[in-house]
């Protein structure tokens, strides 16, 4: 059974205005696509001591996912009834196209401390980039076709109110990323810190701050009364409304690189553990601190990004057409 749009009221807008993004995806993609198999044919621009730019979906895989995005785009586009498998498509897509650039966290991290890795290279860097834009145009399309084709309002897509108290679940998010960065601190804490570089260094220093900034503060600020409104502690500020990106735009960036980074270090974990392959290096890291470590991180992006999601729902403006 399929739902055809309603004709366009002045209480249901057609929402033309998100009519260019499924080409727009499908053009990125062709283009990222064609550039990928240039690469294959002809040689790819050095990619420093890692070796690659991408992971987990790479070479011609990496191509043909790539122009499977864009018939997806285009299917979006020419659509002109629900059809539920195209958005589904498309954020199958989006996952694995953010699975392969899963290495751009590292980079983010390195911008933040001023401490660029060994291992960073400004072409591998450009072109996970290229890949991370244009899977947030792919998923922009698939949101476009929800919002388009179900009986909310035309322009937002909207089913809930803006603003209300702040739900358990969300709670249970902030809470559940505070547990997972301590858990990650307490995985380092049983092997011991060794000759990690602790006081050398200011990149050292602005790693720990943000780590704890962003493990601790950052997760109770999305469901606290002190993440909307400046605290009386605070000169100058106390009392202010708190700008909804200050805390919005860092907790999404962290939540998506540490769900797609260490979800794909726990797959190759998993693999490697089922399979014995496990290298241990020095042997310093036991498979213990690993399992512990980066299960402690991507239990953190998911808190991290659920507590993100509520405090957009309870923050945004309302809809100027159907004030929701």
């Amino acid at each position: 059974m399929t739902l055809t749009m309603p004709p366009p009221t002045a209480a249901h807008p057609p929402g033309n205005r998100s009519a260019w993004l499924p080409y727009a995806a499908a053009v990125w993609a062709i283009g990222y696509a064609a550039l990928r198999a240039a690469w294959l044919v002809a040689g790819a621009p050095s990619f420093g001591p890692l070796g690659t730019d991408l992971v987990v979906v790479t070479g011609w895989w990496a191509v043909a996912l790539h122009a499977a995005a864009a018939i997806v785009g285009v299917a979006l586009g020419c659509a002109h009834t629900w059809r539920p498998a195209l958005p589904g498509a498309a954020w199958m897509a989006c996952a694995a196209i953010l699975a392969s650039c899963a290495l751009l966290l590292l980079d983010v991290v390195g911008f933040l401390i001023l401490d660029l890795s060994p291992a960073f290279s400004l072409a591998g860097f450009l072109s996970r980039a290229a890949a991370l834009i244009g899977a947030l145009l792919l998923h922009a399309a698939a949101l476009a076709h929800l919002r388009r084709f179900r009986e909310d309002c035309g322009r937002c897509g909207r089913t809930r109110e803006s603003g209300g108290p702040v739900p358990r679940w969300a709670w249970i998010a902030a809470w559940s990323a505070v547990a997972g960065c301590l858990a990650r601190l307490a995985a380092q804490v049983a092997v011991g810190f060794g000759d990690l570089p602790l006081a050398q260094g200011g990149s050292v220093m602005l790693f720990e701050v943000g780590f704890l900034l962003a493990g601790v503060l950052l997760p109770l600020a999305l469901v606290h009364r002190w993440g909307m409104v400046w605290p009386r502690w605070l000169p100058l500020l106390a009392g202010r409304s708190v700008p909804r990106l200050v805390p919005l735009v860092p907790a999404v960036v962290f939540a998506v690189g540490l769900v797609i980074y260490f979800g794909v270090g726990l797959a190759q974990l998993t693999v490697e553990t089922a399979t014995g392959t496990f290298d241990p290096g020095d042997g310093r890291y036991p498979l213990a601190f690993f399992w512990v470590a980066e299960s402690g991180y991507w239990l953190w992006g998911w808190g991290l990004g659920v507590a993100a999601v509520s405090y957009h729902l309870r923050t945004r403006r309302p809809c100027a057409h159907c004030g929701r």
